[in-house]
């Protein structure tokens, strides 16, 4: 599955780390819709530009919000074990490979952005994290920064709040590249997803927005270009399992 939108939960580890990696469910909401009034025509411009997508439908940014949420509070209690059954344990391993990467170090500083695990945890807004600038060693989200309403801006943040030299590191589902598992990665998605999710956790809905979010987040490529335009260096990514997923990594220098 994934991680909250725009409100996340951070787990801000500053004496170790914690193995575990689990989801969490979405504990805030933040509003971006401007409240002043403005004329008709304003208004509506206003209004198109706020729009954005919640999987294949439109919504406005900040009616997104509350979807996000609500797709979290429905699939939190089966949400380990849906997991485990979409991706047949193989999400365990995806994260145990970016904890490979990581490699932590006794008192790293570590903000770990929409996750659930930690020494302590803060409740916040990955668009304006609650953060001083150049604090972190290593910044993280797994599975969490394609909910997020605007990425660039969380991108950013994710820079802001890193020391020079920290790292950048974002494991999420990204552009199977062989053709014939993308036709049965769909097949699988749209069909098998879905139906998993309302025999299991009793919730079709929410499964399917998972599919459509998935489908909707950037290719590896368009993805490395993002965290390049928010300042990052040497950026690279490595895809798993032929493309579903994928760890970027970057550095601020």
């Amino acid at each position: 599955m994934a991680a909250p939108g725009s409100c996340a939960l951070w787990s801000y580890c500053g004496r170790g780390w914690s193995r575990a990696m689990r989801g969490c469910q979405l504990l805030g909401l933040r509003s971006s819709w401007p409240g002043d009034p403005l004329s008709a025509r304003l208004l509506s411009q206003e209004k198109r530009a706020a729009e954005t997508h919640f999987g294949f439908e439109t919504v406005s940014e900040e009616e997104k919000g509350g979807k996000v949420y609500q797709v979290f509070e429905s699939v939190a209690k089966k949400y380990d074990v849906m997991n485990d059954m979409m991706s047949l344990g193989i999400h365990r391993v995806w994260k145990d490979l970016l904890l490979w990467k990581m490699r932590p170090l006794p008192g790293t500083q570590l903000l770990d952005v929409a996750g659930g695990t930690g020494l302590a945890w803060v409740l916040g807004d990955a668009e304006e994290l609650p953060f001083d600038d150049d604090k972190f060693d290593i910044y993280t989200i797994a599975f969490g920064i394609r909910n997020v309403t605007h990425i660039d801006q969380a991108l950013q943040e994710a820079h802001r709040v890193l020391k020079p030299g920290g790292r950048f590191l974002c494991l999420e589902f990204s552009q199977v590249n062989n053709p014939l598992i993308s036709r049965l990665y769909d097949l699988y998605s749209f069909q098998v997803i879905p139906v998993l999710g309302e025999v299991i956790a009793g919730d079709w809905k929410s499964y399917q927005y998972l599919v459509e979010s998935i489908r909707r987040f950037p290719s590896q490529e368009e993805f490395k270009e993002m965290i390049e335009d928010a300042g990052f260096h040497k950026v690279t990514y490595k895809s798993l399992t032929s493309g579903i997923v994928a760890i970027h990594s970057g550095f601020k220098l």
